[in-house]
Order: C-alpha cells, then structure tokens, then sequence
C-alpha cells in the first residue's frame, strides 16, 4: 500500500484520486472501463478499520459483473465500510488529510442516494499527535 497505507488508521476515511471524473462527459468509457476497487484493497479497508472509501467512477467494482460488484460492495459493507462512489475534482485537493462529509438524503428502504459531498481542507479535526 506504501505510504498512505502505513500513515492509514482505523476511523480514518480513504479517498482515491484517480482523475476519473474527466471522463464523466464519456457515458459508456466512464461506466464500462471504471478504475475498480480489488478484493485485496476491500479486505486491507476491512481489516484496518477504514470508516469509508470515495472514489470517483461511479461504482467501486465493475457494473457489469454481478458477482464482482456484489463481492466487493459485500466485503466493505459487511465491514463497516461505507462507499462514496461518484466524486469528482478530487484533483484539486492538496492536502493529505483533509476533512470529509458525504451528506445523503433520507430514503426509506433506499440502499444508496445521492449526496452533497465536500472536503475541507487545512480543517482536519485532529492533531497528528493523535489527540482528539
């Protein structure tokens, strides 16, 4: 995982800045060609206590394998690990820790929705001491 890996941990949120977004206006390369989330990344997220995952296409596992979509939305679930899919201009953030809200809108009985998502950066909550 280098760097990011060994800084990671637990309660901490991951975003993977890709540079997908760009291809948002190329329907079909955007949805059938996405940068995908492999089960070892899943199960690293799971077993290091990740609190949530964003990514920029608009899945975190190809849309067009079931069995790989619901695998890998399975894994992170299953452990705790929320998904943000969809993000865009993660380009312009420069700051390594930065400070992260996905707010979603109530849907009853819904198994996603579309949220408001925003960093803030020179913003994060805690010191890097590790004091709260």
């Amino acid at each position: 995982m280098g760097s990011v890996g060994e800084k990671a941990r637990a309660g901490d949120g991951l975003l993977l800045k890709t540079g997908w977004s760009k291809h948002v206006t190329k329907p079909e390369h955007y949805r059938n060609q996405l940068p995908r989330v492999c089960k070892e990344l899943a199960t690293w997220c799971v077993e290091r206590k990740i609190r949530m995952i964003g990514v920029e296409p608009p899945s975190v596992a190809d849309v067009n394998n079931l069995e790989e979509l619901t695998s890998i939305h399975r894994t992170l679930l299953s452990g705790q690990v929320l998904i943000v899919e969809g993000l865009a201009n993660l380009e312009s953030l420069r700051d390594e820790r930065v400070f992260f809200c996905a707010i979603p809108l109530k849907i009853e009985r819904g198994d996603g929705s579309p949220c408001r998502a925003f960093a803030i950066e020179g913003a994060f909550p805690y010191e890097e001491s590790g004091s709260s």
